[in-house]
């Protein structure tokens, strides 16, 4: 079948520029079109992989985008095989954190990434500017502790000018969060996460390996005064170290506008996880049910990660975000990138690309797309399960982006 530049949807990339990258990185049926390079990277938007997409307007060079985006309902490049549409992306700004959450990072702590392999405010705007073209409306900055990035406000404002994105969120620990609140939601900050696995002072000391509740209750309250509803606490639960506090957490829901989340505890690199320390959903519902047993569950979004719960009456509300008993792997919407500029399309998955290796050595954003479009759509069905996950080699926590 003859192929002609003006029938068929296709990538246009310059022979000497995208043709090694294509090859090693997609699944593209080629041919030589004038002096152009023909590729379609197959990204699985529908299961018939193999069939080349007519259309109606001419394909030119530096006019692909447009053409996609009337073919398609959603970019090709952050559409898996199984169809689910990644428009939300979380980004590490480092590695760094002022707590050493047990959970998060190793005892003896972990071996930072050189400076000049953290991807750098240009390319981190770079990655951010391409995803939202792509479709991303939301975003999340998380760390390490990301409020501890001397450039945050300027990256949240520079975030703010993309056009398409909706909403910036922030999940921070929260200790410098209450002075530096007001320039956060004056860069364009929608959304906050405050990590908080304690209500008490000598617990959370034992938990995070350092001193500072008073200063995470004090973010959270002034997150409330300056109108941010729900705040959104997010608690991980362990026994034999906070289970015993869930009835406790959900009573600040009575009064407060807060949105506490009661996480699973997930296994990562020398976090020392095992199954007995884990408190299923289940399990935590029971409890908080034994108190309050009129807890009615609430409509949710289909990608939202957490299942939602509210005691009629209350001001605030709960969730259970349930990785390891339940998985929501089916309506993930999520893409991460590391403060190393490592793409990982899965939480739990150890496979990575390194976008910012690509950015280094002169890639165009073509060349990027389809990139990111062939690590997308090797992205798996599901996670691999809990006991599996525990064995599998995996970044710490705070290396990912928690």
């Amino acid at each position: 079948m003859a192929l002609n530049c003006n029938t068929f949807s296709r990538i246009i990339f310059g022979a000497h520029t995208a043709a090694e990258a294509c090859v090693k990185f997609c699944r593209p049926v080629q041919q030589a079109c004038g002096r152009y390079q023909m590729c379609r990277w197959y990204s699985g938007v529908t299961h018939e992989e193999n069939r080349l997409e007519e259309v109606r307007e001419p394909v030119v060079p530096g006019g692909h985008r447009r053409v996609l985006k009337d073919v398609l309902p959603f970019s090709q490049f952050l559409t898996d095989s199984f169809g689910r549409r990644h428009n939300y992306l979380r980004i590490s700004l480092t590695e760094k954190c002022n707590l050493r959450c047990q959970y998060c990072m190793p005892q003896d702590g972990v071996k930072l990434t050189p400076r000049s392999q953290l991807l750098t405010t240009h390319e981190l705007l770079t990655v951010a500017r391409l995803f939202v073209q792509e479709g991303v409306n939301k975003i999340r900055i998380t760390g390490g502790e990301p409020l501890i990035r001397p450039d945050i406000l300027h990256i949240i404002a520079e975030l703010r000018k993309l056009e398409g994105l909706k909403t910036i969120a922030v999940t921070t620990n929260g200790m410098n969060l209450a002075k530096i609140l007001p320039d956060l939601k004056k860069a364009g900050v929608d959304l906050l996460n405050i990590s908080l696995d304690t209500l008490v002072p000598a617990k959370f000391e034992f938990i995070t390996r350092r001193k500072g509740f008073h200063k995470v209750m004090e973010g959270i309250e002034r997150a409330i005064e300056m109108g941010y509803n729900p705040v959104k606490v997010n608690c991980v639960v362990m026994r034999g170290l906070n289970e015993d506090e869930l009835v406790d957490f959900v009573s600040l829901t009575e009064r407060k506008p807060l949105d506490v989340r009661f996480i699973e505890y997930m296994p990562f690199n020398g976090n020392r996880w095992n199954f007995k320390m884990m408190v299923s959903y289940q399990e935590m519902l029971d409890c908080i049910k034994q108190k309050w047993p009129n807890l009615q569950p609430l409509p949710g979004e289909e990608t939202d990660t957490a299942k939602a719960f509210q005691i009629p009456g209350f001001q605030g509300q709960m969730g259970f975000i349930t990785s390891m008993s339940d998985h929501f792997c089916g309506s993930c919407n999520r893409l991460r990138i590391t403060a190393d500029g490592n793409l990982k399309v899965c939480l739990f998955g150890n496979a990575e690309v390194s976008l910012r290796d690509f950015l280094r050595s002169g890639a165009t954003e073509k060349e990027l797309l389809h990139i990111i479009g062939a690590a997308v759509g090797r992205k798996k069905k599901q996670h691999a399960g809990m006991l599996n996950i525990s064995k599998m080699k995996n970044r710490p926590m705070i290396l990912i982006g928690g």
